[in-house]
């Protein structure tokens, strides 16, 4: 199947548990082709979980969800060593990391500690079990959800460990014709089954096609004139890393590939400016014109 193919088929079967919502549909299909890993933030309650739930079951891919808590612990998602009983012998129990698609709820409600140990996981995608190294999956991504700062246990994530995500999607609220359509959904939710209509082969066969899209100089040179303006902006404290740069190369590959495209095009950059890089930048804290409004800005002034 052709790549805007695969992206259509997928598509139809999550929106079959999904009102709305088309961009951040598309944004995690961007993800998953780029080989990275997504940030959701969003309040509770807006289908964060149903939308990587449903994206795993029409790819066909293994899915496990861990559940961020105050006391979880490193052992809890990685696994551990153990003496069996019945033959005296170490073996490793393989925690729910190991699996296709992991949707880490409520990341920012984990201890610092716990989140220190999903660098070596999301990076080098390999663990390290009783001083073994275990490699993930072939496909394995990463889907974390955040709920906003505002909201009680939450914790803000270390910017060391924002970065390992691709981007950052913003989960809004649903419009009221959106609400609508989620009612009707739930209405027909028994008879609305997702169908399995690719495989991990074809999405590691769209993420090999990536390398080949191509990307002109001067867009090329226009992403590195918007981090680069990230970094000097008077309301940032800290810009976007040299990490955000080949980030929003590979997502804006992925784009045009499942569009149906060869080449990289100027609309391709500037739809996925802010969820490549807004949680990649600190702004200062006296106020000022927001994240989003400073990427606003930098694509205005930016030739």
């Amino acid at each position: 199947m052709e790549p805007q193919e695969v992206y259509n088929l997928v598509l139809k079967e999550v929106k079959k548990k999904i009102a709305g919502k088309e961009d951040v549909i598309k944004l995690m299909f961007i993800g998953l082709v780029a080989n990275g890993h997504v940030l959701l933030e969003g309040v509770p309650g807006v289908a964060k979980t149903t939308m990587v739930k449903s994206l795993a079951s029409a790819i066909n891919a293994d899915f496990k969800r861990i559940q961020g808590t105050s006391d979880l612990t490193p052992q809890d998602i990685v696994g551990y060593t153990y003496i069996d009983p019945s033959d005296n012998n170490l073996k490793v129990h393989k925690g729910p990391i190991f699996t296709n698609l992991l949707l880490l709820d409520e990341l920012n409600r984990t201890p610092p500690k716990t989140m220190s140990a999903f660098l070596e996981m999301l990076e080098e995608r390999v663990v390290t079990i009783g001083g073994i190294n275990y490699k993930l999956p072939d496909l394995f991504i990463a889907f974390a959800t955040q709920n906003p700062l505002n909201i009680e246990g939450t914790e803000p994530l270390p910017k060391v460990l924002a970065d390992r995500f691709i981007m950052k999607i913003n989960v809004d609220y649903p419009s009221e014709n959106e609400e609508i359509e989620m009612i009707r959904l739930k209405e027909k939710d028994t008879q609305l089954e997702i169908n399995k209509v690719v495989d991990i082969e074809t999405i590691l066969s769209l993420q090999s096609m990536v390398k080949n899209v191509s990307l002109d100089d001067d867009i090329a040179n226009y992403i590195i004139r918007i981090v680069d303006a990230t970094r000097s902006d008077i309301h940032v404290v800290m810009g976007a890393s040299p990490r955000a740069i080949i980030a929003l190369v590979n997502c804006a590959k992925a784009k045009a590939l499942i569009e149906g495209r060869n080449k990289v095009i100027k609309d391709d950059v500037t739809f996925l400016a802010k969820p490549v890089l807004s949680h990649r930048i600190v702004t200062r804290a006296t106020g000022g014109i927001g994240v989003s409004g400073i990427i606003d800005g930098i694509l205005a002034s930016v030739d």
